[in-house]
């Protein structure tokens, strides 16, 4: 049996990684709701995630 596309064979990477960067949104903001941190302190936090990651987890 051939693979089946779940959308098409050139969106399914697209979707993935959407779904991916759903999920790890979930997640930071589930944590930081846990921390008793409000919306915009989560945004903020989000964000310096992602710039650690973007920079290579070089800075703090």
């Amino acid at each position: 049996m051939a693979y089946q596309y779940i959308i098409s064979r050139s969106l399914d990477p697209i979707f993935a990684v959407s779904i991916g960067l759903a999920a790890a949104a979930t997640r930071v903001n589930r944590e930081e709701k846990e921390k008793g941190r409000s919306a915009a302190q989560t945004v903020h936090v989000f964000r310096r995630r992602v710039g650690l990651w973007w920079e290579g987890g070089a800075k703090n």
